[in-house]
Parts: C-alpha cells; structure tokens; sequence
C-alpha cells in the first residue's frame, strides 16, 4: 500500500491526538510572515491537521534533519496559498514520548536558503 493511502486512512480513524505548541522566536517569524502572507494562520491550521495524524510526515516534502533523545527535528515545506507555488519552509520538533510538536522556525525560502541552525541546537539544549 503507498504511503498516501495509509495515511489518509490514519486520518480517517483519527488514531493520534497531538498537542501543538510554537517557541517565541517562531511565534515573531510566524507574526512577520502573516502580514505579508495573509493565508498564513488558515494553512498552519490545515497543517497542523496533517502532522496530528502523521507526525513525521510523508513523502519528499519531509526530512527528518537531525534527531536527539528526545525528539525528532523535521523540516517541511509549508504550502502557502498565497503564494501560489511558491513555498516556505517549516523547523518543527516532535517528541514522541510526549505526543507533542513545537514549531521552531518557519521562513520564506526566496529569502533565506537553510534553516538556523544556532536556534535548533539551542532548542535541543533547553
């Protein structure tokens, strides 16, 4: 079975519960990106309904970049309707122990090529 139609009947079953939670640095791109992109908030929410059922995601789209004890740090792309194509990129962490994402950083890839690395090892470090 191909990972799409697993995880679209994951979905249907409503197996994970997941708690969400966003670190202040993202809490102020997320806040600077939003006046530009006014979609923003609407595309998290639909986000955030993808990762409750499949955390690590599925496909290209997803790529575990570094993991830890305690969590899994993923980078996604994040669709972003009004931008037509274009995307952002999306820093999260999950911990699986806790069912718990933290967002971390999310950007505009036109402006800035790779994640902060500095913000992800200090976020490990907390």
């Amino acid at each position: 079975m191909k990972p799409f139609f697993i995880a679209m009947m994951i979905i249907r079953l409503g197996i994970t519960k997941m708690s969400f939670n966003e670190i202040q640095e993202f809490n102020r791109d997320f806040k600077k990106l939003s006046k530009k992109f006014k979609s923003l908030k609407n595309d998290l929410a639909e986000f955030k309904k993808v990762l409750n059922e499949v955390p690590l995601g599925i496909g290209k789209h997803f790529n575990v970049i570094t993991k830890s004890e305690s969590a899994h740090i993923i980078k996604a792309r994040f669709f972003c309707r009004y931008l037509k194509g274009r995307t952002l990129r999306i820093i999260y962490a999950y911990n699986q122990e806790k069912k718990l994402i933290e967002f971390i950083e999310i950007y505009f890839k036109g402006n800035k090529q790779n994640e902060d690395r500095n913000r992800i090892r200090s976020y490990l470090q907390r």
